[in-house]
């Protein structure tokens, strides 16, 4: 008999299956993604396959009607969880002018959504940690009661807006957690060649915050730690820097050959802990999810994307003239 290692943690059984649906939604909407990439239909994909575990435990130990995030480009479980839809996906995907993230203007992944308290992303990496620290910043000086979580890929720990940001975070104790997903590549650099350090999370120390290095391929144990992390930033105790170990299944992107710097046998072997599977057999064994539910939850989800994939498609461009919107002065100031 499996131990039920989610009531331990005060989840219940609904928890359960909420946390995976949402990462099965996301692993079908990426895996649609990628189809509609390759018949030439949308022009870019960045995938989040892999790491849905560590995304969505993790937003599952947030408040998604409080707090605020700083996702990063392949954080598409933590976007679907704090209310970012199927259809708002897709239409990012096609480039859309209802695109909810940029009206079409970015490239997919770039997720952004005011009224569900995701910060607008841009291309260079790991600009969003500043971000997600002064809005921290903000808060606790308006003495609001919310968190930030950003999260950024391991490659992105390397960049001065990481170190900057980290020390910030630190010296204002700011109720902060930055969450580094070490899919164990950046692009084609292996971790190995990328930190000199065991962990990322030992670069923790540095910025006086505790450092946490957990399985990111189970998300209770993701929930687990996020959610300590969470506590004691509402307790006003500082930052956390969360390390989550995956292994990103895809290429880098849609443009990437990942042929070219790792072997099939490799890949075939980190499929042994795609996260989907594994936390699929530990419902099954503890008889949470069923046969039945599951191929119930996979029609519902085959039929959510199809009809988001149609929507999208036959939505309206942008017009050309709104290229110009946001960038030069408009109305009385621009006569001014």
């Amino acid at each position: 008999m499996v131990k039920n290692r989610h009531e331990a943690l005060g989840l219940s059984d609904e928890d359960v299956l909420k946390i995976f649906e949402t990462m099965l939604r996301a692993r079908r909407l990426d895996e649609r993604m990628w189809l509609l990439n390759r018949a030439g239909k949308i022009p870019f994909v960045i995938s989040c396959q892999g790491q849905e575990a560590a995304q969505v435990g993790a937003a599952f130990a947030l408040n998604n009607e409080q707090d605020w995030i700083a996702p990063y480009y392949r954080d598409m479980g933590v976007v679907l969880h704090f209310g970012m839809t199927t259809k708002d996906l897709m239409l990012s995907a096609f480039a859309k002018a209802e695109d909810p993230s940029s009206g079409g203007r970015q490239m997919p992944g770039h997720f952004g959504q005011k009224k569900n308290r995701i910060l607008t992303g841009s291309s260079p990496v790991t600009t969003q940690l500043p971000h997600a620290v002064g809005v921290a910043l903000a808060g606790k000086m308006k003495k609001e009661d919310f968190i930030t979580f950003v999260t950024l890929g391991e490659g992105s720990s390397n960049q001065g807006d990481f170190h900057e940001g980290m020390n910030f975070a630190g010296v204002h104790k700011l109720p902060v957690i930055i969450m580094v997903e070490n899919n164990k590549y950046a692009i084609s650099v292996p971790i190995e060649k990328q930190i000199a350090c065991e962990n990322v999370s030992d670069r923790a120390i540095g910025y006086g915050m505790p450092g946490v290095t957990v399985d990111g391929t189970d998300p209770l144990e993701v929930y687990r730690v996020v959610k300590e992390a969470a506590d004691r930033a509402r307790r006003g105790e500082g930052p956390t820097l969360v390390e989550t170990i995956c292994y990103r299944l895809t290429a880098h992107s849609s443009d990437d050959d990942d042929r070219q710097y790792r072997s099939a046998e490799e890949l075939e072997e980190e499929k042994k802990q795609d996260p989907i599977l594994t936390f699929t057999a530990y419902l099954k064994e503890i008889g949470v999810l069923t046969d039945e539910l599951e191929q119930q939850l996979e029609t519902q989800i085959l039929e959510e994307v199809n009809e988001a994939t149609d929507y999208a498609e036959n939505a309206p461009y942008a017009e050309a003239e709104s290229a110009l919107r946001h960038v030069y002065k408009e109305g009385e100031e621009a006569e001014s």
